[in-house]
């Protein structure tokens, strides 16, 4: 019968590059593993920090929306202030000419007055009685 080979114990130089290989190759899997993690926990508070300022940031911009809101409402309550202004120096205007016109009127009939008087009729009575005369006239 065959003699069954005996087993020896021998390192083969490929073998043992393999081995050194895969060892290695374990060791740097780990070690960008730990990197990974330790990034990852680094890069959670950045995202932390960086959601902080952003609502942050997005309070301060409704602060000024709301201020470019409130400039629109009071430039809008300026500009029709500024038309009323307006109207209201027309009227002025137009009360000024009719006083104006009004005070003319009054001269003329003064001065019809003073013409159409009879000497006895110059006291402040007959003056008042007159005017309210004239007066009754122009209301009707």
């Amino acid at each position: 019968m065959v003699a069954t080979p005996k087993w020896r114990f021998e390192y083969n130089l490929n073998t043992l590059v393999i081995l050194f290989g895969f060892a290695g190759g374990l060791v740097a899997w780990g070690a960008t593993w730990e990197r990974v993690n330790a990034n990852q926990d680094s890069q959670a508070n950045s995202i932390d920090r960086l959601d902080k300022r952003l609502t942050a940031a997005e309070v301060s911009l409704r602060q000024i929306d709301n201020h470019e809101l409130r400039i629109s409402a009071v430039e809008k309550q300026a500009a029709e202030a500024a038309t009323s202004m307006k109207a209201v120096e027309n009227t002025l205007n137009s009360l000024s000419i009719d006083t104006r016109v009004m005070r003319e009127i009054l001269q003329r009939i003064e001065a019809s007055q003073r013409v159409e008087l009879p000497p006895k009729d110059r006291t402040c009575s007959g003056l008042r009685l007159r005017a309210d005369e004239l007066a009754r006239r122009l209301i009707s």
